[in-house]
């Protein structure tokens, strides 16, 4: 489903060490997630990065789930133990 994220998300070597980003920006999708995984709404992500509009937030979710189609997964446990106990809370309430 490729095209549901094609023209809003771009990687470059020379923008975040190449971690996927909104195109244009340097909002990566890493971010994103946190942000909706952290409890926030799409509305409220853009009203925090007004740069970047909903459709951007859909498309970090749509290339998301390309790259679990495409990569070898990884298991829970895994995730855990490399996590070492960091607090991934990258998005902030003001």
């Amino acid at each position: 489903m490729q095209h549901r994220w094609k023209e809003r998300i771009s990687s470059n070597p020379g923008v975040l060490a190449g971690k996927p980003v909104v195109a244009g920006t340097r909002i990566s999708v890493e971010l994103l997630l946190d942000c909706l995984a952290g409890g926030w709404g799409v509305n409220e992500v853009v009203e925090a990065y007004p740069h970047i509009a909903p459709e951007d937030v859909l498309a970090a979710l749509a290339f998301s789930a390309d790259v679990l189609r495409r990569k070898p997964y990884i298991t829970v446990p895994e995730v855990e133990e490399s996590a070492g106990g960091e607090n991934d809370d990258n998005c902030l309430r003001a």
